[in-house]
């Protein structure tokens, strides 16, 4: 009988991922270690027990660990479960943990998330094009309840949601949703206009104010009314928040993000103005770091399916935040914080 292929095995875990994680917390209950030990000896570092190993199986909870660690446990043991019962008899050769490479299982081509109930984790970053296309490998999510077991010791961890991704749907669910908006309407109009728009998206940091505003008026970018009316908004709000700023002392919004509106609305037809407001903030705030995308970005920009599930923004690394994907608002995780 053939060796199963990766994608084969990534569907028995897709399929099972119910099951796996019921077991892995029967583990984190201290329960069926034995199974588990010679696969965690061999991943453990040096090829010995890892260090919590005989306090978990001993009573249950584990010592008091960082959250990157939590998540080097919840990682070994789904492995050792996957060895162990899922692909057990399959002949399938021992896995490996190498997140160093870039994906965390290298033999699967999957990747392994366990944030807890602040719902986000820090990732490598290697083009913001991710943002829109996702990730090159597919990843399992499985979330945990460190934020609160942490605070009521001895930790007893427990993983109390988990869904699968696909490689696409790692990428920004707002912003893919308004690039699926346009796209078709974009590419018949103006190739060029599609590109600026796209980089927009991929690089807009919405903590900036004039780069929200333009997000909210590139959301409308084909009703001329809706954008008469964003621009007004944004303008009655520059003027609210500076005057606001100026009572407290704080920092003003500058001038100059009032006056590209200003000229925006002077531009016809409307949606050029948005367009090209859009691709000045990427121009001015990013200089030549806001690269246009390549011929295979571009190419998977067109007919991808643009079908992102999480939120996506970055600085030094990515920061993915799975709130969306469990249906937490941002009061919600703003509480769990």
């Amino acid at each position: 009988m053939p060796e199963p292929s990766k994608k084969q095995l990534r569907k028995l875990i897709r399929n099972g991922l119910g099951g796996l994680a019921a077991q892995i917390n029967t583990a984190l209950k201290g329960t069926g270690l034995r199974k588990l030990k010679p696969v965690l000896t061999r991943i453990g570092h040096g090829g010995h027990l890892p260090h919590w190993y005989a306090k978990l199986k001993a009573d249950g909870t584990l010592p008091n660990l960082d959250g990157k660690t939590i998540g080097s446990v919840v990682e070994m043991l789904l492995v050792a479960v996957l060895e162990k019962n899922l692909f057990g008899g399959l002949g399938i050769p021992p896995l490996r943990i190498n997140p160093a490479r870039g994906v965390d299982l290298p033999d699967l081509d999957l990747g392994v998330k366990s944030p807890s109930e602040n719902y986000c984790t820090s990732e490598p970053f290697f083009s913001a094009y991710e943002r829109l296309l996702g990730s090159e490998y597919d990843i399992v999510v499985l979330l945990t309840d460190y934020q609160t077991a942490k605070n009521k010791p001895p930790l007893r961890l427990q993983i109390i949601k988990w869904r699968y991704l696909t490689k696409s749907q790692i990428a920004d669910e707002n912003l893919c949703r308004i690039a699926r908006t346009h796209r078709e309407w974009l590419l018949q109009e103006n190739e060029a206009w599609a590109k600026k728009i796209f980089r927009f998206l991929a690089y807009v940091n919405q903590s900036d104010w004039l780069a929200k505003r333009i997000l909210k008026l590139v959301e409308t970018l084909q009703d001329e009314d809706e954008i008469r009316r964003g621009v007004q908004e944004a303008i009655s709000d520059f003027d609210s928040k500076n005057a606001e700023a100026e009572r407290r002392d704080k920092p003003l919004i500058p001038d100059t993000h009032k006056e590209a509106l200003q000229r925006l609305v002077k531009v016809k037809p409307l949606h050029l103005g948005v367009i090209d407001a859009a691709d000045n903030w990427v121009i001015e705030s990013q200089k030549d770091a806001g690269r246009p995308p390549n011929d295979n970005e571009w190419n998977r920009l067109r007919r991808g399916p643009l079908d992102g599930l999480i939120g996506m923004s970055f600085a030094l690394q990515w920061r993915y935040n799975f709130g969306r994907l469990f249906k937490v608002n941002s009061h919600q995780r703003a509480q769990k914080l």
